[in-house]
């Protein structure tokens, strides 16, 4: 946990136009868990991180705080602290465009095939996935990072499944906006589970998430009937506005690979990461990484290359806790000099795209906007503020392809979209890319 919070202030810095910081009310239940108890907690949890930027945290009378007002009468007292929000698809994808920068060669819609090993590495065989041709790459070490895939990959190198891992699905669904304000809840379940309900892209909330065991492929997790009528009998017990399965917008679940520490409940295995390092035939190295949270994947990646060093080499001096991600670097900090500046530089353009753009690009919206003077030169609208300006950026700098890539990976934008915009967009990126094969064909 003090990694993991001394983290979430490091990034703030590294990246504010993506992390931002955001207020969490958890409602205190009666039989649950006693309130000096949250309290203490809340305390430990204000100081072992060594907090700076976020406030601490306090207790909330429900009943006159303008915080319990979404809520249902019954919940008198509560709590609040700090945390904060961040686009994990975006993050993603930052760190892709920093590594590529930095010389790595990024390899989208990319399937290892093969991998062998010799006395001098890996003898890698992949397969671009649209166009089906074959490569090989030489590499010294292979880091097997492919989260619930993780088996699929050490079976690609023969090797045997990574023993006492368990996969755990989450789900999370999105509804339209439940109450006002900026806060989220976290909501303690009878089950003991908490489930949280966020303010999300303007219009909706966001609530999740779920913990079930999962078999099967990973490529084929859905969301259940039974976990969306979890989580909307969750919010259900504690908000004033109830909210029924058929009011939810889009749902989305992933696979976590864990370890497994033999927890009885799926909820309870650990999220700590597990580096697994081996040699392998002749001595390659592969090394797997196991469990992990988004907050502390910086460290993560640090303690991975820490291991492979004695092995591949590179430098013992760590870096990436100064770099900012793309996009990040304001002065001092400051999203909202930064987006009240860009607003003034395109004055023409609306203010409520000057902040969405700001918030997804950071500095980088000048590759976005250009010398634009008008909504007029950033080319076709789609819809939802999505300009064909932002696309082209999209194509050129962020690998994207299809109007998944562009309305769902990339930004959120697909839950505001009209449909027709959507379909334009569809047609808009076929005749791109009809028009890349013609060229390529020359």
């Amino acid at each position: 946990m003090r990694e993991a919070l001394a983290e979430r202030e490091r990034l703030l810095a590294l990246a504010p136009h993506l992390i931002r910081p955001l207020r969490f009310v958890l409602p205190h239940v009666p039989g649950l868990r006693p309130r000096w108890q949250i309290r203490l907690g809340l305390l430990l949890y204000d100081h072992v991180g060594g907090r700076r930027r976020l406030p601490g945290s306090r207790p909330v009378g429900l009943a006159h705080d303008p915080s319990g007002g979404p809520l249902k009468a019954e919940f008198v007292h509560g709590f609040a602290y700090s945390d904060c929000r961040v686009d994990d698809s975006r993050l993603v994808v930052l760190n892709a465009l920093d590594a590529a920068a930095r010389g790595a060669g990024i390899l989208t819609r990319t399937r290892l095939l093969q991998a062998r090993a010799d006395r001098d590495g890996w003898q890698v065989v992949c397969e671009d996935v649209a166009s089906g041709r074959r490569f090989e790459v030489r590499a010294r070490a292979l880091v097997n990072a492919a989260g619930a895939w993780v088996n699929a990959v050490r079976s690609s190198a023969g090797l045997r499944a990574a023993e006492r891992m368990r996969l755990i699905q989450g789900s999370h669904i999105v509804v339209p906006r439940l109450y006002e304000g900026e806060q989220a809840y976290i909501l303690q379940n009878p089950d003991r589970r908490v489930v949280f309900a966020i303010p999300f892209e303007q219009r909706f909330t966001l609530i999740g998430t779920t913990d079930v065991p999962y078999e099967g492929d990973p490529a084929s997790v859905r969301s259940s009937a039974q976990e969306i009528a979890y989580l909307c009998d969750s919010v259900n017990r504690y908000f004033k506005r109830a909210v029924d399965p058929a009011e939810v917008a889009w749902t989305y679940s992933g696979v976590r690979a864990l370890r497994d520490d033999e927890a009885s409940e799926a909820a309870a295995v650990t999220r700590d990461y597990e580096l697994d390092l081996e040699r392998v035939e002749g001595g390659a190295p592969l090394l797997s990484v196991i469990g992990g949270k988004i907050t502390t994947f910086r460290k993560l990646a640090e303690a991975a290359l820490a291991k492979l060093r004695p092995l591949v080499g590179g430098s013992p001096h760590p870096w990436t806790h100064t770099a900012p991600l793309p996009g990040g670097a304001f002065a001092n900090g400051d999203l909202p000099g930064y987006i009240a500046d860009a607003q003034r530089r395109w004055p023409s353009l609306p203010a409520s795209l000057i902040a969405r753009l700001t918030r997804a690009y950071g500095t980088r919206i000048e590759r976005v906007l250009g010398r634009a003077a008008s909504l007029a030169e950033l080319g076709e609208s789609f819809g939802a503020d999505l300009t064909a300006a932002e696309v082209e950026y999209l194509r050129a700098q962020e690998w994207a392809r299809t109007s998944d890539d562009i309305l769902w990976r990339r930004s959120k934008l697909g839950l505001t979209i009209p449909q027709d915009g959507a379909a334009r967009l569809e047609r808009y990126l076929s005749t791109k890319t009809e028009s890349t094969r013609w060229r390529a064909a020359q």
